[in-house]
């Protein structure tokens, strides 16, 4: 089995609580996801390395677009692509820290 968890700090416990409750509802039954003050924690796990690769990346999409609609910039592009979503989470540090923790 392997695992990852993406944790995100946001402006407020607020802001983190509104995300984690955009993205909980698209969760699969092997994904956790839990607000802790600023911080929202998601663990995802899958059997194979390159499956839980792409339930990371749709994960962190939506992520971002939750954040973004939280924080009342609006949604995503349609033309936006999981890459550009990945830079614009790695670009914003300083309200969206994402770390990845894998386990084999």
């Amino acid at each position: 089995m392997r695992r990852a968890t993406v944790r995100t700090t946001h402006a407020t416990p607020e802001h983190a609580a509104l995300v984690a409750a955009a993205v909980e509802p698209d969760n699969t039954e092997s994904m956790a996801t839990r607000a802790d003050g600023a911080t929202v924690a998601t663990t995802i796990e899958r059997d194979t390395t390159g499956g839980l690769h792409s339930s990371v990346d749709d994960y962190v999409v939506n992520l971002t677009v939750a954040d973004r609609l939280v924080a009342g910039e609006g949604a995503a592009t349609a033309g936006e692509t999981d890459t550009t979503a990945n830079a614009s989470i790695a670009q914003t540090a300083d309200h969206t820290d994402t770390t990845h923790d894998t386990h084999e």
